[in-house]
Protein backbone atom coordinates (compact mmCIF):
# COMPACT_ATOMS: atom_id res chain seq x y z
CA UNK A 1 0.00 0.00 0.00
CA UNK A 2 1.80 3.57 -0.65
CA UNK A 3 2.62 5.91 1.78
CA UNK A 4 -0.53 8.06 2.87
CA UNK A 5 0.61 11.90 2.92
CA UNK A 6 -1.99 13.95 2.53
CA UNK A 7 -4.65 13.82 5.67
CA UNK A 8 -8.27 16.18 6.55
CA UNK A 9 -9.45 16.11 9.40
CA UNK A 10 -11.17 17.77 12.34
CA UNK A 11 -8.85 19.83 14.57
CA UNK A 12 -8.42 19.65 18.45
CA UNK A 13 -6.43 22.37 19.72
CA UNK A 14 -4.42 22.17 23.05
CA UNK A 15 -2.25 24.44 25.15
CA UNK A 16 1.35 24.85 25.53
CA UNK A 17 3.60 21.87 27.38
CA UNK A 18 1.40 19.03 26.92
CA UNK A 19 3.02 16.21 28.49
CA UNK A 20 3.57 12.98 28.16
CA UNK A 21 1.61 11.69 31.46
CA UNK A 22 -1.22 13.99 30.21
CA UNK A 23 -1.23 11.87 26.66
CA UNK A 24 -1.32 8.95 28.79
CA UNK A 25 -1.83 8.56 32.39
CA UNK A 26 0.96 6.47 34.36
CA UNK A 27 -1.80 4.06 35.61
CA UNK A 28 -1.72 2.70 31.87
CA UNK A 29 1.91 1.87 31.28
CA UNK A 30 1.46 -1.77 31.76
CA UNK A 31 -0.31 -1.61 28.23
CA UNK A 32 2.08 -1.58 25.29
CA UNK A 33 0.22 -1.37 21.89
CA UNK A 34 -1.47 1.17 19.98
CA UNK A 35 -5.17 -0.50 20.68
CA UNK A 36 -4.55 -0.95 24.29
CA UNK A 37 -3.33 2.86 24.70
CA UNK A 38 -5.77 4.34 22.25
CA UNK A 39 -8.67 4.08 24.50
CA UNK A 40 -7.01 6.49 26.60
CA UNK A 41 -5.41 9.35 24.66
CA UNK A 42 -5.42 12.46 26.18
CA UNK A 43 -7.07 11.03 29.41
CA UNK A 44 -4.49 12.89 31.80
CA UNK A 45 -5.96 16.57 30.27
CA UNK A 46 -9.01 15.38 29.85
CA UNK A 47 -11.10 12.77 30.88
CA UNK A 48 -13.18 13.07 28.00
CA UNK A 49 -11.38 13.26 25.35
CA UNK A 50 -10.48 9.91 24.16
CA UNK A 51 -14.30 9.50 24.05
CA UNK A 52 -14.93 12.41 21.58
CA UNK A 53 -12.18 11.88 19.34
CA UNK A 54 -12.67 10.38 16.21
CA UNK A 55 -10.44 8.65 13.47
CA UNK A 56 -8.99 11.24 11.34
CA UNK A 57 -9.16 13.95 13.76
CA UNK A 58 -5.64 15.86 13.84
CA UNK A 59 -3.93 17.20 16.98
CA UNK A 60 -2.72 21.21 17.33
CA UNK A 61 -0.68 21.73 20.19
CA UNK A 62 1.15 24.78 21.44
CA UNK A 63 4.86 24.82 22.59
CA UNK A 64 6.41 22.09 23.66
CA UNK A 65 4.21 19.36 23.05
CA UNK A 66 5.18 15.80 24.26
CA UNK A 67 7.86 16.96 27.37
CA UNK A 68 8.09 14.87 30.14
CA UNK A 69 9.16 11.50 30.47
CA UNK A 70 10.92 9.34 27.05
CA UNK A 71 8.11 6.94 27.24
CA UNK A 72 6.81 5.93 23.24
CA UNK A 73 3.63 4.94 25.01
CA UNK A 74 2.48 8.99 23.83
CA UNK A 75 2.81 8.61 20.68
CA UNK A 76 1.23 4.73 20.47
CA UNK A 77 -1.63 6.42 22.03
CA UNK A 78 -2.36 8.91 19.57
CA UNK A 79 -1.85 6.68 16.99
CA UNK A 80 -4.14 4.17 18.84
CA UNK A 81 -6.99 6.58 18.84
CA UNK A 82 -6.98 7.15 14.62
CA UNK A 83 -4.77 10.36 14.54
CA UNK A 84 -3.01 10.24 11.54
CA UNK A 85 -0.58 13.59 12.28
CA UNK A 86 0.03 16.04 15.01
CA UNK A 87 0.76 19.85 14.04
CA UNK A 88 2.45 21.77 17.05
CA UNK A 89 4.58 25.08 17.35
CA UNK A 90 7.15 22.99 18.63
CA UNK A 91 7.62 19.32 20.21
CA UNK A 92 10.12 18.24 23.18
CA UNK A 93 12.82 16.18 21.77
CA UNK A 94 12.53 12.73 22.56
CA UNK A 95 8.19 12.52 22.05
CA UNK A 96 9.64 14.32 18.14
CA UNK A 97 11.99 11.04 17.79
CA UNK A 98 9.81 8.71 19.75
CA UNK A 99 6.92 9.51 17.25
CA UNK A 100 9.00 8.95 13.85
CA UNK A 101 9.86 5.56 15.84
CA UNK A 102 6.52 4.52 15.93
CA UNK A 103 6.07 5.91 12.77
CA UNK A 104 3.76 8.60 14.14
CA UNK A 105 4.17 11.93 11.41
CA UNK A 106 4.37 15.37 13.40
CA UNK A 107 5.07 18.63 11.88
CA UNK A 108 6.05 21.68 13.38
CA UNK A 109 4.08 24.62 12.21
CA UNK A 110 4.47 28.69 13.45
CA UNK A 111 1.47 30.55 13.81
CA UNK A 112 -1.02 27.38 13.75
CA UNK A 113 -2.61 26.69 17.26
CA UNK A 114 -3.46 30.40 17.47
CA UNK A 115 -5.20 30.90 14.02
CA UNK A 116 -7.17 27.59 14.52
CA UNK A 117 -10.21 26.96 16.61
CA UNK A 118 -11.36 23.39 17.78
CA UNK A 119 -13.40 21.97 15.29
CA UNK A 120 -11.91 23.69 12.33
CA UNK A 121 -11.18 21.72 9.24
CA UNK A 122 -7.20 21.01 8.50
CA UNK A 123 -5.91 19.39 5.35
CA UNK A 124 -1.87 18.48 5.74
CA UNK A 125 -0.01 17.82 3.17
CA UNK A 126 3.25 15.46 4.32
CA UNK A 127 5.71 15.83 1.29
CA UNK A 128 4.59 19.88 0.89
CA UNK A 129 4.80 20.53 4.37
CA UNK A 130 1.57 22.49 3.95
CA UNK A 131 -1.66 22.90 6.57
CA UNK A 132 -4.64 24.50 5.14
CA UNK A 133 -7.63 25.67 7.06
CA UNK A 134 -10.35 25.04 5.32
CA UNK A 135 -12.84 26.82 7.65
CA UNK A 136 -10.78 29.95 7.10
CA UNK A 137 -8.77 29.82 4.01
CA UNK A 138 -5.55 30.05 5.80
CA UNK A 139 -2.79 27.84 4.70
CA UNK A 140 0.51 27.93 6.74
CA UNK A 141 3.77 25.91 6.03
CA UNK A 142 5.72 23.68 7.98
CA UNK A 143 9.45 22.29 6.82
CA UNK A 144 8.37 19.06 4.87
CA UNK A 145 9.04 15.66 5.89
CA UNK A 146 12.52 14.69 4.92
CA UNK A 147 12.64 11.06 2.73
CA UNK A 148 13.92 9.46 6.10
CA UNK A 149 11.09 10.60 7.81
CA UNK A 150 8.40 9.54 5.14
CA UNK A 151 10.09 6.10 5.13
CA UNK A 152 10.00 5.49 8.58
CA UNK A 153 6.55 6.55 8.47
CA UNK A 154 5.47 4.50 5.99
CA UNK A 155 7.21 1.40 7.46
CA UNK A 156 5.18 2.20 10.40
CA UNK A 157 8.25 2.87 12.34
CA UNK A 158 11.67 1.97 12.92
CA UNK A 159 11.00 -1.55 14.40
CA UNK A 160 9.07 -2.54 11.17
CA UNK A 161 11.97 -0.38 8.67
CA UNK A 162 14.94 -2.08 10.65
CA UNK A 163 12.90 -5.66 10.33
CA UNK A 164 11.68 -5.19 6.55
CA UNK A 165 15.91 -4.39 5.53
CA UNK A 166 16.86 -7.52 7.16
CA UNK A 167 13.79 -9.72 5.39
CA UNK A 168 14.99 -8.27 1.73
CA UNK A 169 19.03 -8.93 3.06
CA UNK A 170 18.03 -12.42 3.12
Amino acid sequence: MPLRTSFSGKAWVLPDDVDTDQIVPGKYLAKITEEELGPHVLEGYDQAFPENVSEGDIIVAGENFGCGSSREHAPLAIKGAGVPVVLAESFARIFYRNAFNVGLPVLEVEGLPEATSEGDTLVVDLEEGTVTNETTGDTFQAEPLSEKALELVEAGGLINLTRSKLDRDD
